[in-house]
């Protein structure tokens, strides 16, 4: 069994699995900010401070891309672990096998293996954040990607700027890929933010769009309307393309359940396949995806199987 860990640029958390796979967090701080050995020495006073029969391998989830043929990573909010292969780096210290994946294809795993997505073959998981994210699982199979890139429908140059008609040509904003006209850009927390300045002139938070839109206010359910329409065109043309059974959705959106069955309902009215039930869902693993996650993963095949 796995000692585990959900690695971000805030947090390190650990954990192990219980019998079902779910693993609750055990140990818990700040991520140093200071040098790559305080980092290591963190994380192996983890793995040592967990029961001998859990300490078969390290299993571990981070907010970053693992290059899938040189083990480096790809990294922006933990700068000394950037082109590091820390897999290899913890393995020296701890004399055990690790594996590292990204968070959005653990979250992915947890959900397929233990959570709303259980059962499924086929399983897209999306981030609805401070940007948009995702994942996918075929077959039972995490795709990893070429350079360890996948599933992130976040980016690329196709938001429809007058979101179908709904709206005046509001224009393109820079992501942070580089690019412009990205979803990112329109389609989660900040996102939605840039929308609804470009649309109304205000600047506020999306919470604050959130609740106003609840409460009927009409700059707010434009703003709603604009971006659950672009997130819900470009997410058809994934569901059309791989065909998963169960959307399910993390990140600080998906709290807003209310927010997901709008998406849900765009969707599914769009979507080539006749589903009779919810298909873009809350995750059941929100709070704790990348720990869940990471209990499925085997370092032999580098991906959690179903």
């Amino acid at each position: 069994m796995p000692v585990c860990f959900d690695i971000g640029g805030t947090n390190i958390r650990s954990g192990w699995p219980d019998q079902e796979g779910i693993v609750q967090i055990v140990n818990q701080c700040a991520t140093p900010d200071a040098s790559l050995e305080a980092f290591l020495t963190v994380l192996v006073a983890m793995v040592q401070s967990a029961p001998s029969a859990q300490q078969d391998f390290v299993a571990i989830s981070i907010t970053g891309f693992v290059n899938t043929k040189s083990g480096e990573l790809t990294i922006a909010n933990i700068p000394y672990l950037k082109n590091r292969n820390l897999a290899e780096l913890l393995e020296a210290r701890v004399n055990v096998p690790v594996v590292v994946a990204n968070d959005a294809d653990c979250l992915a795993l947890a959900e397929a293996h233990v959570g709303v997505a259980k059962g499924e073959r086929n399983v897209f998981a999306i981030i609805l954040g401070t940007g948009v994210g995702g994942a996918l699982v075929l077959n039972g199979q995490v795709v990893t990607g070429f350079g360890g890139i996948s599933g992130e429908w976040g980016h690329g140059p196709v938001v429809d700027p007058t979101a179908g008609g709904l709206v005046e040509h509001m224009g393109y904003f820079q992501c942070g890929c580089g690019q412009t006209g990205c979803l990112d850009t329109v389609g989660a927390a900040r996102g939605m933010e840039s929308v609804h300045k470009a649309l109304s002139g205000t600047t506020i938070g999306a919470k604050q769009i959130l609740h106003g839109w609840r409460n009927g206010e009409a700059d707010a359910a434009k703003t709603v309307e604009v971006c659950t329409e672009m997130l819900a065109r470009v997410l058809s043309v994934v569901i059309n393309t791989f065909g998963p059974g169960s959307v399910p959705a993390g990140g600080g959106l998906a709290n807003a359940q209310d927010f997901i069955a709008k998406i849900d309902a765009k969707v599914r009215a769009i979507v080539l396949s006749q589903y009779d039930r919810p298909l873009v869902v809350q995750a059941q693993h929100v709070a704790n995806a990348g720990l869940v996650g990471a209990a499925f993963l085997r370092p032999d095949s580098k991906v959690g199987k179903l």
